[in-house]
């Protein structure tokens, strides 16, 4: 769905971008929950089908409470329009499946989250999509030497998930750029109120809204927004699905018929009408009202870990900590850069000791909670060694880039004192 950028401060437009009711309408966006919607003839019903028209007819392809939400998330990233998903893993599959197609290839910085990296490496490849994963700090030549005459797009994470480090997107972007290709960057940790990579050359954003733009925890979600910056029929040989007739619609081209809003028109129509990765009205409504709120939260989420990476590094039992805020981080600069008014609210911590120390410490906790969850208001914990991954010796964690001591700590709302207060309790009772 399209949208004008306003020029109010993000803050406002937190609250009231992508829905302006009229005299009488609710204040709240409703909540749309009908999975067809009623027209007064076939010819009606036929040019939505034919896309010579803009409406709804099933919520599989559009909803208006979906849509009012998307237009709210393209608004605050700077696009042009948005769709939503059922989850992040969707938005970014529905994003890389509207470029490529069987014998494509990808290139991705390879410290992306381990779900996507599978996805990418593993479901992709069944699919006969090639990927190459990059080392994000290599140079720009050695990032630039993988991408072939198939590659379809760039991909990476604003900030890494578990690692935290940060992308250099302005390099990235010039890389996909000089090959004619897109750069498509995971926004999730970040959200638009700390980077909006649109303004240092990205062409795509994604998202998982279940973290922090839900940021209750309560509803699974992901987002697609389209900078509508990049020009596809430059490279129309490149992107035959935008550039060259739709047979499922009568030979329509998407580029020629929907100029900048082509992208997503494709992906909402081809694609989610094919697959069906819906988000649900209901958790449209609940991830509104996270966004109603999201630029006070983000604010203090990276408050907060900022006083707590402080205390954890100078702690005798932490052996390292991984946070873009600490002056000390190897991408410090670059969070300098790219993350306006915080840091986020997670980092990767490894304690001295073995991993029975590391059991004995999350056991310890009280108020932080153990998780597979990240970036909402409650703190919580992960430790890959005995949880996700704990099937695997110390030997290949490391052999999957994974410390045996690497816990992900991601911290909510709570007061950061009372955070500090459990940490340092649960590290003294690891010792007993």
């Amino acid at each position: 769905m399209s949208v004008e950028t306003r020029k109010q401060g993000i803050g406002t437009r937190c609250v009231h971008a992508g829905y302006n009711p009229g005299k009488g309408e609710p204040r709240q966006i409703p909540v749309i929950q009908s999975t067809t919607f009623k027209y007064q003839t076939s010819e009606q019903m036929g040019k939505l089908f034919d896309l010579e028209e803009s409406g709804y007819f099933y919520s599989r392809l559009q909803n208006p409470t979906n849509d009012h939400v998307a237009a709210k998330i393209a608004n605050l990233e700077g696009g042009v329009a948005a769709m939503l998903t059922s989850s992040g893993q969707a938005a970014n599959l529905i994003a890389w499946l509207n470029l490529c197609q069987a014998g494509d290839h990808i290139v991705s910085a390879g410290n992306i989250y381990g779900g996507t990296f599978n996805l990418l490496g593993t479901s992709l490849g069944k699919l006969g999509i090639e990927v190459t994963f990059v080392n994000p700090d290599a140079s720009e030549e050695e990032i630039s030497a993988a991408i072939r005459p198939q590659t379809k797009l760039v991909f990476g994470e604003t900030l890494s998930n578990p690692g935290v480090e940060v992308l250099d997107i302005e390099k990235f972007a010039k890389i996909a750029h000089s090959h004619g290709v897109p750069l498509i960057i995971d926004n999730t940790f970040a959200t638009p109120i700390l980077c909006r990579p649109f303004e240092f050359g990205a062409d795509i954003v994604t998202h998982s809204t279940t973290k922090y733009m839900d940021g209750h925890g309560v509803a699974v979600g992901g987002a697609i927004v389209d900078s509508g910056n990049f020009d596809w029929e430059a490279h129309a040989d490149k992107f035959p699905g935008l550039c060259t007739p739709d047979a499922s619609y009568h030979g329509l081209v998407y580029t020629k018929a929907f100029g900048k809003n082509a992208f997503i028109v494709k992906a909402t129509s081809q694609l989610m009408r094919d697959f069906g990765a819906i988000q649900s009205p209901q958790n449209a409504f609940y991830l509104n009202l996270g966004l109603q709120s999201l630029h006070l939260r983000i604010k203090r989420h990276s408050e907060s870990a900022l006083a707590v990476a402080r205390f954890l590094a100078g702690h005798p039992d932490v052996a390292w900590v991984k946070y873009p805020g600490l002056e000390t981080d190897k991408h410090h600069a670059d969070a300098v850069k790219y993350l306006q008014g915080g840091f986020s609210g997670v980092m990767c911590i490894g304690l001295k000791g073995d991993r029975e120390f590391s059991k004995k410490f999350i056991d310890s906790l009280q108020l932080i909670t153990i998780e597979t969850h990240v970036a909402d208001c409650h703190s919580c914990i992960l430790h890959p060694a005995s949880h996700t991954h704990r099937q695997l010796t110390d030997e290949q964690l490391r052999a999957a880039g994974i410390a045996p001591e690497l816990m992900r700590l991601s911290i909510g709302l709570e007061d950061a004192e009372d955070v500090i207060e459990d940490l340092r309790q649960a590290l003294e009772a690891a010792h007993k």
